[in-house]
C-alpha cells in the first residue's frame, strides 16, 4: 500500500509539472510556426486531460493477483501480474498511436523527422494511471511504441502497425511481442 501511495503522489506531482511544460512547448511551436504540430499538441492535451478525468478506480485485487509474466529490461528480469502486463501493453499501443499522429504532423509542417523533439515522447505519460508499475517503466514502453509510430506517420507507411476496422491504428502484435518480450511463467 505504501508503494501505491508513493506512485499516486508521484503521479499528482507529475500532472502539475506537465501543465507548466505544456505552456512552454506550445509557445515554442508557435514561434516556429508549426501549425500541424500545434493542432496535434492541442488534441493530445485534450486526450490526456480526458483520460485523466476518467481515470477509474484502483483495483485492490492487484495485490493478490498472481505473477504470471516475466520480461527483461536493462539486464534485469521483472515479474508482473496481468494488471501490470496490460498496462505495459497499453503503453506501447498508445505510444504507437501518438507517435503516428506526431510524425504525420511534422511531415505536414515540412519539419525534419525527430521523434525525440515531440512533447508526447518527452512526457511519455499518456495513459499512465499511477498504478501497477512505476512511471519510468511505463514511459520506457510508451516511447518504444511512440518511436515506431512516429516513423510510420512521418514516412506515410505501416511497417509497425495497421489500421483496424474502426479506423484506429494499432501496433502489430508481433512488434508488441518483440518490444515487451513477455514470457509466461
Amino acid at each position: 500500500m505504501a508503494e501505491q501511495r508513493r506512485r499516486e503522489a508521484e503521479h499528482q506531482r507529475h500532472q502539475r509539472e506537465l501543465r507548466q511544460a505544456q505552456r512552454r512547448y506550445e509557445q515554442r511551436l508557435a514561434q516556429q510556426r508549426r501549425i500541424h504540430q500545434q493542432r496535434y499538441l492541442r488534441d493530445y492535451y485534450a486526450r490526456l486531460h480526458a483520460r485523466d478525468m476518467r481515470r477509474g478506480s484502483y483495483n485492490a485485487s492487484w495485490y493478490s493477483a498472481p505473477v504470471i509474466y516475466r520480461y527483461q529490461r536493462d539486464g534485469r528480469y521483472h515479474d508482473v501480474n496481468r494488471y501490470a502486463a496490460d498496462l505495459l501493453q497499453q503503453a506501447v499501443d498508445l505510444g504507437y498511436r501518438e507517435g503516428r499522429s506526431a510524425g504525420r504532423a511534422d511531415r505536414e509542417d515540412g519539419w525534419q523527422a525527430d521523434y525525440r523533439n515531440s512533447y508526447a515522447w518527452q512526457d511519455a505519460s499518456y495513459g499512465y494511471n499511477g498504478w501497477y508499475v512505476d512511471r519510468d517503466e511505463y514511459a520506457h514502453y510508451f516511447r518504444e511504441g511512440f518511436r515506431r509510430g512516429y516513423d510510420d506517420g512521418y514516412y506515410g507507411r505501416s511497417e509497425y502497425g495497421r489500421r483496424d476496422d474502426s479506423g484506429d491504428y494499432l501496433i502489430l502484435a508481433a512488434v508488441l511481442g518483440a518490444i515487451l518480450g513477455f514470457q509466461q511463467l
